[in-house]
């Protein structure tokens, strides 16, 4: 049955042309009330007594059709098309070359979908690829309302700390894109913006552990690419939504396409308000002076955006496609937070000798920009053979104003000392890029692709740091000027063949980069001299290999290679100094250099008819791994960035999809990994810091069930547990939460989701540092227990003529396109 499918889909995708051959059958396709011919309608042509195609095509712009060479014999002619009743022809062919006109054929529409009838079985929320995972979001019940990070946080493999950072499969270097490209995400800025960019613009998420030759080598653990909606059902179509949640936060927006012959048009906006609740605790002990510290945290996050999006696709000919996308956000951020904290004397038992209580309060206030334009051309020699073009421009800034106030009052002696600070960040991030990308199918068993990528980013950050309410007062060590900028060039080549059962690609891509840093203090500000960028040249080469065989139906297995690497990012380069918590001080690192990984899997996939098993094995050798290594002097606690040593990582991905009784959709997902970090030993800032070798095994596991319930309610709940896994210099303790939500339909046009994040109250993180000098325990949590209601309004009128679209080729005898693009 799958091979009938997939030959089906084979026959049926291709274009018909007018092609001059000796023989044809053809024929004229158009709307039976309108009259209007219809486009891209499906022609199916079906030998007497068969059920497959043998050959197959869509109609033009005028609704014609024509299918060259058919053989002598007896058929069955099937139309179908997206809004329209199906339709059927018998065709006899008496003898070869002779060609056959049948005339007009008029579809009907159907009502029901015109109606918008509520379909009583749920589309899975996942789907495979033999080099990728797809998760669809708009399935998902729970994250109505939420944001990019917590569409993420519910991926499996896929973890989202307190502090935005994204990784995968334990791994932080992981690349986030938008829509297949970086869209100016970077670590520095990587976490605002999917807190500003709301779940409901998202369509799904593709997770790709091991990109080809073809896509970039940044991220040794892979690419998670966010894929924004862009609905093109016929004629127009949008909703628009509300909701709110138990913190305060609420949300409202609006979206809207449009598609006809010649244009496809979107735009979309979305205002939100959100509210979150911090609280932490943190525990150290100073080995050298014999002291400790106890501190708990408490406070507020709320942010609030205007996220917007709109594009347009004009098909010019039949042959050359132009498009442009635009997409921002701007809002207002405003973030406070208190720490009351303890000082003293460690005791030789259980009792410790406090000398002094000290009162942190920090308010912050940020305006966040971001907006990124892309414009594209594609010309179509024909569906396998294309150029695509595409320049884009990304820009984020952000202007942050923050207050600090500390009290501390020392026991002994009953004296009181106060501090005042005010800082202003001013953060721009800019980004230009163009993207030529090259395709051509030579036959259904080979493939070439080539193309060129080229990225230019200009990062600045400047601080200013006064002492005095006046702000006259500046506190001229606490002054910093950084400069980051990166160009990188790269071209690829990929082959993609496949003989018989096995099939296979070999990629090359080699990129040459070049970044400058400059930093500049008060007393070079103050000299007027000007300060010297470093400059850093990299050249090198990213082969990538992938060999499948085709077991048997719905058996599949592949082994792949890939070389990769994670540049460090501004913010690990920069060497100004985070004062947020005075306590802990975090500051960058700028003479961090990129590292390297191979990596290696084997992938095995078998599906049912209800029922889908996916098996990845990894095996991961990074080199230079950039890591956060801490130290102290007294009771403050640095942390900074280096190249520490090497690490190895493997583990086993399953993952199943089963269906019961159609009306309940389970999917669970393990990964066992084992982790060795190698000893290190560095001097930094004039301290010994010194890492012994460890190793851990670990796992964690994550399980979404979808039912549907009487009365045409759907309910999901969502399940995650992550076991303890060890860090550079400590460990991460194990951590659970649940999510459940709760959807009904009224009336064909309006929809309430019910949903409760973070039930049990149990997100956050929970890690213990250690060194020969100190040891660390803290706790944070962000956001905590939330419930929340979404109400939406669907309109859109389906009669209208379906837009013409780029199809999405086939690949034969169950061969994958490794390198596609996305």
């Amino acid at each position: 049955m799958i091979k009938r499918i997939l030959y089906s889909l084979l026959l049926i995708m291709p274009i018909c042309l007018k092609a001059q051959v000796a023989g044809t059958i053809n024929g004229t396709i158009i709307d039976n009330d309108s009259g209007e011919p219809l486009s891209f309608v499906t022609v199916a042509l079906i030998p007497k007594g068969a059920t497959a195609p043998v050959a197959g095509c869509s109609s033009d712009d005028e609704g014609k059709f024509s299918l060259p060479n058919p053989k002598k014999g007896e058929y069955a002619m099937q139309f179908s098309y997206v809004g329209y009743l199906s339709d059927s022809r018998s065709v006899s062919v008496t003898a070869e070359g002779k060609s056959v006109n049948i005339g007009v054929i008029k579809l009907k529409t159907d009502k029901k979908i015109l109606k918008e009838v509520v379909v009583t079985e749920q589309r899975s929320q996942m789907s495979f690829e033999i080099d990728k995972r797809i998760f669809t979001v708009d399935q998902s019940i729970a994250l109505t309302g939420g944001s990019a990070s917590d569409v993420l946080a519910d991926i499996p493999s896929v973890e989202v700390d307190t502090e935005g950072t994204v990784s995968l499969r334990g791994s932080e270097s992981v690349t986030v894109w938008i829509n297949g490209k970086a869209s100016g995400l970077t670590g520095d800025n990587q976490g605002d913006i999917l807190q500003q960019l709301p779940a409901g613009s998202i369509e799904k998420i593709e997770v790709i552990t091991n990109p080809s030759a073809k896509h970039s080598p940044e991220g040794t653990a892979g690419i998670i690419n966010i894929i924004l909606k862009r609905d093109r059902k016929a004629g127009y179509y949008g909703s628009a939504q509300a909701g709110a949640d138990t913190n305060g936060g609420f949300n409202g927006g609006a979206n809207f396409n449009y598609s006809s012959g010649a244009v496809d048009a979107y735009a979309n906006l979305n205002y939100r308000n959100m509210r979150f609740k911090n609280k932490g605790e943190t525990y150290a002990e100073y080995y050298d002076s014999r002291s400790y510290l106890s501190q708990k945290s408490g406070g507020t996050h709320n942010p609030s955006n205007l996220f917007a999006r709109a594009g347009l696709t004009w098909r010019m000919t039949r042959k050359d496609e132009l498009y442009v996308n635009l997409m921002g956000t701007f809002g207002d951020r405003k973030n406070k937070s208190r720490i009351d904290a303890e000082n003293g004397i460690l005791g030789n038992g259980a009792v410790n000798a406090m000398t002094e209580k000290f009162t942190r309060t920090t308010n912050q206030h940020g305006k966040p920009l971001m907006y990124n334009a892309e414009l594209g051309y594609t010309h179509r020699w024909s569906d396998t053979h294309f150029l695509d073009l595409s320049v884009g421009h990304h820009v984020w800034q952000q202007d942050n104003n923050n207050v600090f106030e500390q009290e501390n009052i020392f026991l002994a002696t009953a004296d009181t000392a106060r501090s005042y600070q005010f800082q202003s960040n001013n953060i721009k991030n800019s980004n230009s890029s163009i993207k030529l990308d090259y395709e051509y199918k030579i036959n259904d068993n080979h493939r070439i692709e080539a193309g060129y990528k080229g990225d230019f980013a200009n990062d600045k950050s400047r601080v200013n740091t006064y002492r005095d309410k006046e702000h006259t007062a500046v506190e001229s060590k606490l002054y910093n000027d950084f400069n980051y900028r990166q160009q990188t060039h790269a071209l690829y080549g990929t082959y993609s063949g496949r003989i018989k059962r096995f099939g296979f690609q070999l990629g090359l891509r080699g990129e040459y980069w070049n970044v400058k840093t400059r930093t500049i203090d008060w007393e070079k500000k103050e000299s007027g001299v000007e300060a010297p960028y470093t400059n850093k040249n990299f050249f090198k080469l990213f082969p990538s290999a992938f060999i499948s065989y085709e077991i048997g139906d719905g058996h599949e297995i592949q082994a792949n290679y890939t070389r990769r690497l994670r540049r460090p990012w501004g913010g690990q380069l920069n060497s100004f100094k985070n004062i947020n918590d005075s306590t802990n001080i975090s500051y960058g690192n700028p003479e961090l250099t990129p590292e390297y990984s191979n990596a290696f899997e084997l992938n095995y996939i078998k599906n049912w008819k209800d029922h889908t098993l996916s098996l990845s094995a990894y095996y991961r050798t990074t080199d230079d791994v950039i890591e956060r290594i801490s130290y102290n002097e007294g009771r403050i606690i640095y942390t900074t960035h280096e190249n520490v040593s090497q690490t190895q990582s493997a583990g086993l991905e399953i993952t199943g999809k089963n269906r019961l009784f159609k009306v309940l959709d389970i999917t669970t997902s393990v990964n066992l990994f084992y982790y060795k970090l190698d000893a290190f030993e560095y001097m930094i800032a004039g301290h010994k810091i010194t890492g012994k070798a460890s190793e851990n095994f670990s796992w964690n596991a994550r399980l979404t069930a979808s039912a549907m319930l009487p009365w045409g309610i759907t309910m999901q709940v969502t399940g995650r547990y992550n076991a303890k896994r060890i860090v550079a210099q400590g460990y991460r303790e194990p951590s659970y939460m649940l999510d459940i939500g709760l959807r009904k339909s009224f009336d064909n046009h309006w929809s309430l989701s019910l949903n409760a994040r973070d039930l049990l109250d149990s997100r956050g993180r929970h890690s213990v540092t250690s060194n020969d000098s100190f040891y660390r325990d803290s706790k944070n949590s962000h956001g905590g227990r939330t419930f929340g209601f979404t109400l939406t309004y669907s309109f859109g009128n389906m009669k209208a003529k379906m837009p013409k679209r780029k199809q999405q080729e086939i690949p034969s005898s169950g061969y994958d396109d490794y390198g596609g693009d996305i």
